[in-house]
């Protein structure tokens, strides 16, 4: 409310009848005079009164008896003595009169109330009934709303005859309350009553100037002002009485309109402005008063009126608005304030979300002003005309233009301000998001309104359900408000729409200078466009083109005037304007771009003789002009410019914007959807004109110089591959031939291949896939299908010069990377496939499956790497022979080299058989039989330096089978089947042995080859034969053992020094002199294949024995003398040194090789091993993820991919050897153990007891399998983390943008590789491997659900080794490790290694089994019925767990529910067996242990303390009363049977919710889950009666409402009660039953009389506070038919005195309970109520007045009554409202309180009275209460925060004086600011006082 005094008249004070100020209600109690009570006629009148009015009480039955008390009340009231015109005991009288008003009673007894009424007003007379009007008048008020067609022509004579002849005085603080009791007789126009009331009405108008002083006959207009103000005040605050009071204002208001028609007379012609409002001299004084002191108040009462619920209603105040309030008057358009008229606009404007005509009719007559006449249509416009003193006259109107014009002048800024303001209110309703789209749908209805707000609110209406979608509480609401703006979108017009988006989109991409405040318009933009419905014909054949185009062209322009800017600030605006134009081009039909129809145009760029640039700027002007004449207008004239030329420019600045970006290097990331917008126009374009390729190619040569201008480093991957897409796009989007001539296209892809060759470095693997594939896309669109292949063949060259400094080993890496990703881009290529391109010169289909199809480009470079094999001494060397040792793909090498052999011309030549040497033709030379001497000798490097996968890939079937066979390959077949001895197919290596014979046995021309060629050549195929079928060699013991110690040293230098080329020789060397040395003299023949490696160890590692078995072959025996103890630090020191991260392959290898020959000592070197490689695999693990998460290291690294894969390796075989070793030794001692008998599920109980003691080896196998296990766990847990990252743990660390194809490929061979060796640790030792990984879980926060917890259930369900059938069992055999150990058998027992506990068992048990899929339970149904048979037949052992294990019995019941193997009727009633069984024995376990508290930690916050951090935690494995709680609610499924679920539900019953409510410290042991028992019980019939008698008990405890946590009351405790009560429908009598009337005999005197007193006291408290919280937490209106009984009981109690049992102390109760009914029960079920809670607030607060003494009202009961008095002042309910002038000033005297005013409500005198006695009576309080932020709501004053921390002793000074001050106006501001009443408010601080037991006694 804004109200401000210097602009508002104050009205002056009221005339008086004879007295200087009214008489507050609380004077005129003081009732009879002291003379009268003197008489002995009085004494005996007042007696026949007493007598009469006891009857009341004691008599009263049925209605007649009403009448027989009224009439024994007549006839007392006769009796009265001549003289006298008083009325005995008058306040009860009152009280009674009105309790015999109530609806329910019939109207005979209220015909006879009127009757008594009529004469106690005729006895008291004016003066009198002016003293008692408060008394009487509230009885009265409500009467005529319900009264009958007989009863109220009595009713209004006594408002005639006696209301309103009471002077200014009386009326004018009831007046407000008198409209409300008269207005209920205008609500029906035809009745009998109507003209009556209304005359009473205008008449009381005159009663209110009654008295003028000296006989003035002038009126006081401030009288008449305040009479409307109050009427409005009315018809705002109660809607039951708007019918009247808008009957009322239709007869009596008078037309507000501008001066000008109120006087006819016409004024100078003056603009119109909004000055300060000043009234004029001649206005009228009736409008006056109607618009003075509060003009806001008249807007008020239309808008509420114009809101109300009632369809007539509103239609009543529309007619009022157009005929007495027009749009044009001088209230709304100067004198009220711009929100009040916004208000009153909006109020109207809402009711066309009715959609109903008659109301829409009505509203548009108001907007658009009065209609014209035919004169005024014809004559011509005029300026609006003003009176002299400023105000709009009607005859401006006439001549205004149309009914909008009117419309625009007057109604739009307040239509679009109020519109708006619902538009950017915080509500997240839907239904109030959606309110501003329907009113403006509504509004579109009339093109003359429409056309003006829409393009005002349209994007501000958009704009909110962008934000609405962010905010919104669910996707359904958001759906709800996006439904109703679709509706509203699709009504308004396209050109609208466009046309507001080409204004935005000019704005945003047309300043330069606010970047970044137009970011927001176009996501805005993009938002519309992608929701909403845009696929209209006109929208996509006319705007959409239009817009795209605008869209490039703004950018082109823009990043043309202002490179520098753009450069820096404007990357995100320009990729969400190319997204915008994306999605705007892919709904363009091609049709857009092709002319139909010749339209005529003004001026259209292709008419325009100018340039690019001029062509642009003429179109960005015509759409300007376009969009601007378009809006609303029907006859529009079409396209800007033709749609040819639209595609043209659009083809053109997309190519120009291109250009431009690739000339300055601002956004490389923002040129792919440039390019991708390009690619997608040209589909569209058939016509493609204006482009100059050669300009595009000059570009990318730009390009290319630009970013290579800094030779320190090489150019960025973003920027190569934007080039490559846009040399990808220029070739497929604008096909020319000068693609394939020019020679700039082949020196562009050159360019581009040797950009790109750097990202192909192992050390960043972050790139390595994008840079592959984008030379794979080079290779599809270049003209020449050898250029790239020569490219890269130059750059591997040594010859040539490498850029940025690279070496042929970085070149050999690079290839290699090459190569490893060339296969997934072709693939990825050809399922991208080549959808637009024009000039594609390959066939993806064929590259994609042909097995060489990676040689069409890497041929030749492939062999330049081979090559190096040749050199072995050299670097490259070392790197190719590790490199095809890795290779997965060396079977494509082969099949190339293959390839070549078939096709050689000396093979086809010595092929051909049966013909004579001498007639052998010339068919080869000596170029031929070198290179295929090349070929067989490049076969034998390969063999040599990869034994271990090669003859995988030399078995390959059938090689003659070729796409192109060779000559001969008949002959040739036949040959290789002899050689093979087997039947078709047969494989490599026999065509290897065969072309290799061949070679030896066919003789050569040697006349024209030299001998010295053939010689080398049959060289070459003997020893490609030899190594095919393996040779020999021998050594002596004495030098291998001195080369031994020598090669040892020599490697620990090495690595000291770096040196990688030596240590690969010296780790062969090494290994075969070990070999050699355990094999002896004799034996000393080693393969030449097993000399260099043992067996395929890189490319897939054994898995870990499980079982015991034989050692290999060449495994040394246990007599070879053991290896030097330098040995084992050189391998250690290889090993963890991070210069030796490029050749790890060999180290792996070379341990291998040595770990056979330390025999018994390989446990005792194991330790130290693994305890290496983990630390070495966490630096390089930590290497690699720094790399992908963009941090700078220290250290780096070559390769550190390819280093954690070796370290993995080594550390598995390590593992597996010892492993293998253990399983011998465990076999060998088995035969000493005494054989055991299985017997259930974990064997005999007592097996093993008796066992004997293990011998001495047994104790040392036991070492070594401990050591063994803890290498296994230090695996696990390196795998572990690993594994987990590569899972989920590199979602949100990763910079931004990341390579994700790079990562993917990563990502997944770290994860594959971890988890085969997870595999392989759990298939060998499974119970101590599951143990690992449940301390990590425990480890971990898994209730929190963090990656490593999650990633423990995810790796458990994807390894086969832990599979529910394996791992179930194990998790039982750990927890009975733990808990029960000698029933296992030895070998199921843990051997403990992991530090977990039976209770972290249970709960990963838990975890688990939820986290398993339904089916699975019939795999682990048998294990598991089986343990918990066991667990019962022995379960003091797992009494810690059996909580866990009820919880684990109630999943599995679950699960089994949801299928449907087995006999599922027999599994459910075992498994139900086992669970009653179960809780039964968790429950006995440890009785009552979770009821008890620790009564030390309840000190004062204690309470507090402990509840917080016992709802806070998790639930633990020994929290039986949270596992119950979850279990409860699906019981149903789990206990089929009835008489199951009765058990388990009385058993938690008795054993579980008694023991807590019989707890000493109770309610403070009261948990959340405590009452979710509570409240899940009621909902089981079986256990109803016990359920009802301990919520009974809990309820009826004394410490119930001690409870310390008022949120656990409200969310806990009040939907116990509803159910309870519910159930139980008499329990509210019970309670009523239990209260006591007070009584004063019997009560002793002394100490015992105050104990009994306090006794009384408390019981009764208790009740009543049990009454009140069942009336709170049952549903609204529950406990009507009870009323009548409360309300004898609440009589009662009132009577009671600080001297009675119980006592008055008891009040404060009363109060609470009359707050709780009001706010649950409807206020006509409270009818017979208002009178005694009137009468008791004014008897409460009257007890406040200082220098009183009242012991009935205590501190307490005087603040509770105010809590009263605040609930009902807030709430406001009808009935209320008639008697609130009673205790606070309800109408505008509240702000604008006249001249020597003096108060006359309670609280006003009150406040006045406390003022006065702190001695400051003109000034405000020292304090105030604080008042809650604006919040639409009307909330109280006294609420907990305010009373809270205030004394007793200081809550009148702190508390009730700034309450008794500020409530008055506070009241009227709420009802002024409209705001609703705040009822959740009003129930928490009811509720906090309730459980607040420091106000009992």
């Amino acid at each position: 409310m804004s109200l401000e005094a210097s602009h508002m008249p104050r009205a002056t004070s009221p005339t008086s009848s004879g007295r200087s100020s009214p008489v507050n209600p609380r004077s005129r109690l003081g009732a009879e005079d002291a003379l009268s009570k003197k008489d002995k006629n009085y004494r005996r009148y007042a007696s026949a009164v007493e007598r009469a009015l006891s009857l009341f009480d004691t008599a009263l039955q049925e209605w007649a008896d009403y009448i027989s008390f009224l009439a024994r009340l007549l006839k007392a009231l006769q009796s009265r003595p001549s003289g006298i015109a008083e009325i005995p005991h008058k306040s009860l009288v009152s009280r009674r009169l009105a309790q015999c008003l109530k609806p329910s009673l019939p109207s005979g007894v209220h015909q006879k109330t009127i009757e008594v009424y009529t004469y106690i007003f005729n006895v008291l007379g004016v003066d009198n009934l002016s003293r008692d009007l408060s008394l009487y008048l509230p009885g009265l008020s409500p009467t005529l709303s319900y009264a009958s067609l007989s009863n109220k022509p009595a009713l209004l004579s006594l408002f005639e005859t006696h209301i309103l002849a009471l002077g200014n005085a009386s009326l004018r603080p009831a007046l407000k309350a008198i409209f409300l009791a008269l207005l209920p007789g205008l609500e029906e126009e035809t009745s009998e009553e109507f003209e009556r009331t209304h005359s009473i009405l205008a008449r009381l108008k005159i009663a209110l100037g009654q008295g003028q002083e000296n006989g003035a006959q002038q009126r006081d207009t401030s009288n008449d002002q305040y009479y409307w103000q109050c009427l409005f005040l009315a018809s705002i605050t109660s809607s039951s009485r708007r019918q009247g009071a808008l009957a009322f204002m239709v007869r009596n208001l008078p037309r507000i309109g501008s001066s000008r028609e109120r006087h006819g007379s016409s004024g100078n012609q003056q603009g119109i402005d909004r000055g300060p409002p000043e009234l004029e001299d001649d206005a009228s004084a009736a409008v006056q008063a109607v618009i003075n002191p509060e003009p806001g108040l008249l807007l008020r009462a239309f808008a509420t009126g114009l809101r109300d619920e009632q369809l007539l209603i509103q239609r009543g105040f529309l007619d009022l608005l157009v005929t007495h309030l027009p749009l044009h008057s001088d209230v709304i358009q100067r004198i009220a304030t711009r929100d009040d008229t916004d208000r009153l606009v909006a109020a109207a404007a809402s009711v066309v979300a009715r959609r109903e005509m008659s109301l829409n009719r009505r509203l548009w007559t108001w907007f658009l002003g009065p209609e014209l006449t035919s004169d005024s249509q014809s004559s011509t416009p005029v300026t609006p005309q003003r009176s002299t003193s400023g105000n709009v006259s009607t005859s401006s109107f006439v001549g205004l233009e149309s009914h909008r014009t009117y419309f625009e002048r007057f109604g739009l800024d307040s239509l679009v301000r109020s519109i708006l303001k619902m538009i950017r209110s915080n509500s997240v309703s839907p239904s109030e998001k959606a309110r501003p789209f329907r009113i403006c749908l509504s509004l579109m209805d009339r093109w003359e309104i429409g056309s003006t707000v829409v393009p005002q609110l349209f994007l501000p209406l958009l704009e909110s359900l962008w934000r609405y979608q962010g905010i919104a509480t669910s996707r359904e609401s958001f759906e709800e408000v996006f439904r109703s703006a679709s509706v509203f979108f699709d009504g308004v017009e396209s050109g609208l729409i466009w046309g507001e988006i080409e204004r935005v989109l000019t704005s945003s991409l047309g300043d330069q200078e606010t970047l970044e405040d137009h970011q927001g318009d176009l996501n805005l933009i993009y938002f519309i466009v992608t929701k909403f419905n845009i696929r209209e014909e006109e929208m996509q054949t006319l705007h959409m083109p239009i817009i795209a185009l605008m869209i490039v062209i703004h950018l082109q322009k823009f990043f043309q005037e202002s490179p520098d800017l753009a450069k820096a600030d404007s990357a995100e605006l320009e990729q969400t304007a190319l997204k915008l134009a994306l999605t705007l081009l892919d709904s363009i039909p091609e049709r857009a771009f092709v002319r139909v129809t010749a339209a005529p145009r003004s001026q259209a760029p292709e008419e325009v003789n100018g340039g690019f640039v001029e062509s642009s700027e003429i179109f960005l002007n015509s759409v300007q002009t376009f969009y601007r004449s378009y809006q609303w207008n029907i006859d529009h004239s079409g396209f800007p410019c033709s749609p040819e030329l639209i595609g043209q420019l659009l083809l053109q600045n997309i190519v120009q914007l291109i250009l431009q970006e690739l000339r300055t290097r601002r956004h490389f990331r923002q040129v792919e959807m440039e390019l991708l917008l390009l690619e997608k126009a040209s589909r569209k374009i058939t016509r493609i004109a204006g482009i100059d390729r050669q300009l595009c190619l000059s570009a990318l040569v730009q390009a290319l110089v630009s970013i290579s201008s800094q030779q320190e480093q090489p150019a960025s991957i973003e920027s190569i591959t934007t080039l490559v897409s846009a040399l990808e796009t220029f070739i497929t989007a604008l096909p020319s031939e000068i693609w394939d001539t020019d020679h700039q296209t082949r020196q562009v892809i050159t360019d581009l291949v040797t950009r790109l060759w750097p990202w192909l470095s192992p050390s960043k693997p972050s790139n390595n896939v994008e840079a592959a594939r984008c030379i794979w896309r080079l290779q599809l669109i270049s003209p020449d299908i050898r250029l790239i292949e020569g490219c890269i063949a130059t750059l591997m060259s040594e010859d040539g010069q490498l850029p940025f400094g690279a070496t042929p080993l970085d070149s050999a890496r690079r290839f290699a990377t090459l190569w490893a990703h060339s296969n997934s881009s072709i693939k990825s290529l050809h399922s991208r496939g080549p959808s637009h391109s024009r000039t594609m010169r390959l066939d993806l289909e064929n590259y994609s499956s042909s097995p060489t199809a990676e040689m069409v480009m890497l041929g030749r470079p492939m062999m330049l790497l081979l090559d190096s094999l040749f050199e072995a001494r050299a670097e490259l060397f070392n790197f190719t022979t590790n490199w095809l040792q890795s290779l997965p793909t060396l079977d494509s090498i082969i099949q190339w080299l293959l390839h070549r052999l078939r096709m050689s011309r000396f093979l086809i030549g010595c092929s051909t058989a049966n013909r004579p040497k001498a007639t052998l033709p010339a068919t080869y030379d000596l170029s031929d039989l070198r290179d295929c001497q090349y070929v067989l000798q490049t076969i034998i490097n390969i063999i040599v330096c990869s034994p271990g996968n090669i003859w995988t890939s030399l078995a390959i079937q059938d090689p003659l089978s070729a796409q192109s066979p060779s000559p001969g390959a008949e002959s040739t077949r036949a040959s290789l089947l002899a050689i093979s001895g087997a039947k078709e197919p047969f494989n490599t290596q026999a065509y290897l042995i065969h072309t290799c014979l061949t070679i030896l046995r066919e003789a050569l021309q040697e006349d024209r080859i030299p001998i010295s060629q053939v010689s080398s050549l049959r060289q070459t195929a003997s020893s490609l034969i030899q190594h095919v079928l393996l040779g020999v060699g021998q050594l002596s013991m004495s030098v291998l053992l001195s080369i031994e110690s020598t090669v040892i040293e020599a490697l620990t230098k090495s690595v000291e020094e770096a040196d990688a080329l030596v240590q690969v020789p010296l780790m062969n060397l090494l290994v075969v002199v070990l070999r050699l040395c355990s094999a002896g003299t004799e034996d000393a023949s080693i393969s030449m294949h097993q000399m260099t490696f043992s067996g395929d160890r890189t490319k897939s590692l054994q898995p870990l024995s499980t079982s015991a078995e034989t050692v290999e072959k060449d495994e040394p025996s246990e007599a070879a003398p053991h290896p030097l103890p330098a040995l084992l630090n050189c391998l250690l020191y290889g090993l963890s040194s991070p210069n030796n991260y490029p050749v790890l392959d060999h180290w792996v290898r070379f341990l291998d090789d040595c770990l056979p020959f330390y025999a018994e000592n390989a446990f005792y070197i194991l330790m130290p091993l693994v305890n290496c490689f983990n630390n070495t695999i966490r630096n390089v693990f930590e290497l690699l993820r720094a790399e992908f998460e963009g941090q700078e290291m220290a250290v780096v690294t070559d390769e550190p991919l390819l280093a954690l894969h070796s370290l993995l390796n080594g550390l598995e075989r390590s593992l597996a050897r010892a492993h293998e070793r253990l399983v011998q030794h465990e076999a060998g001692v088995s035969a000493l153990k005494t054989p055991e008998q299985s017997q259930g599920f974990f064997g005999n109980m007592v097996s093993g007891v008796f066992s004997p003691e293990p011998t001495k080896v047994r104790s040392s196998t036991a070492n070594n399998r401990l050591t063994v296990l803890l290498c296994f766990k230090d695996a696990i847990l390196v795998c572990l983390d690993i594994w987990t990252w590569a899972s989920h743990g590199h979602s949100k660390e990763l910079r931004e943008p990341t390579p994700s194809a790079s990562l993917s490929y990563a990502s997944i061979r770290m994860k594959n590789r971890t988890r085969r060796i997870l595999e392989h640790l759990i298939t060998a030792e499974a119970l101590e491997c599951l143990e690992t990984l449940v301390e990590v879980w425990c480890h971990t926060n898994h209730q929190e659900n963090t990656p490593k917890s999650l990633a423990v259930f995810n790796l458990l369900h994807v390894l086969d080794g832990s599979r529910p059938k394996n791992t179930i069992p194990a998790l039982f055999n750990a927890m009975y490790s733990r808990t029960n150990p000698n029933a296992l058998e030895p070998g199921r027992k843990s051997s403990l290694t992991a530090d977990l506990s039976d209770t972290a068992l249970a709960d990963f048990l838990v975890g688990y089994l939820r986290s398993l899929e339904d089916d699975a339970m019939d795999e682990i149904w048998v294990d598991c019925m089986a343990f918990l048979k066991d667990v019962l037949g022995n379960p003091l052992p797992q009494r810690q767990i059996l909580p866990r294990l009820l919880e684990f019995t109630a999943i599995l019941g679950e699960k089994v529910n949801n299928t449907n193997f087995g006999e599922q009727r027999r599994m459910r009633r075992d498994l139900g067996d086992l669970f009653v069984r179960l809780l039964a024995a968790a429950l006995t376990a440890k009785p009552l242990n979770f009821a008890q508290v620790d009564a030390t930690a309840l000190d004062s916050d204690g309470a507090n303390m402990q509840q917080q951090n016992n709802a806070s935690r998790h639930i633990q494995s020994n929290d039986i009363i949270s596992i119950v709680a979850s279990i409860l609610p699906n019981l149903s499924r789990i206990l089929v049977d009835a008489d199951r679920m009765a058990a388990a539900s009385s058993m938690i019953a008795l054993q579980i919710l008694t023991p807590i409510i019989q707890s000493k410290v109770y309610p403070h042991n009261m948990l959340p889950t405590t009452l979710d028992i509570f409240l899940t019980m009621s909902r089981i019939s079986e256990v109803s009666k016990i359920w009802r008698k301990i919520v009974a008990e809990a309820f009826n405890d004394p410490r119930f409402f001690c409870a310390s946590s008022l949120k656990l009351a409200e969310e806990g405790w009040m939907p116990v009660l509803r159910q309870w009560t519910s159930l139980d429908k008499d329990r509210i009598k019970d309670y009523v039953s239990r209260l006591t009337p007070p009584t004063a005999a019997g009560i002793m005197f002394g100490v015992g009389a105050s104990s009994a007193r306090l006794e009384a006291d408390r019981k009764t408290q208790l009740v009543l506070r049990r009454i009140a919280l069942l009336v709170l937490a049952a549903t609204d209106d529950a406990y009507v038919m009870d009323i009548d009984g409360i309300q004898a009981k609440v009589l009662e109690l009132l009577t009671a005195t600080a001297a009675s049992s119980p006592s008055s102390a008891t009040r404060a109760e009363l109060y609470m309970l009359l707050r709780a009914l009001i706010l649950k029960t409807s206020a006509v079920h409270m009818a017979s109520l208002w009178p005694t809670i009137s009468s008791e607030l004014f008897d409460a607060l009257s007890s406040l007045f200082l220098g009183e003494q009242h012991d009935t009202y205590s501190l307490n009961s005087a603040l509770q009554a105010c809590k009263l008095l605040d609930t009902l002042v807030t709430l406001a309910p009808d009935e209320f409202q008639l008697r609130e002038w009673l205790f606070i000033t309800d109408t505008v005297d509240a702000v604008y309180r006249p001249h020597a005013w003096r108060p006359v409500a309670l609280v006003d005198e009150l406040a006045e009275n406390l003022d006065s006695y702190s001695g400051n009576h003109n000034s405000a309080p020292a304090s105030s209460l604080a008042i809650a932020a604006p919040t639409g709501k009307r909330r109280p004053l006294l609420n907990s925060e305010n009373v809270r921390d205030v004394s007793m002793e200081a809550v009148v000074d702190s508390v009730l004086r700034p309450f008794f001050r500020q409530i008055s106006i506070n009241a009227f501001e709420s009802t002024y600011s409209m705001e609703v009443p705040d009822w959740k408010a009003c129930y928490d601080i009811l509720l906090y006082d309730l459980f607040n037991d420091s106000t009992m006694a």
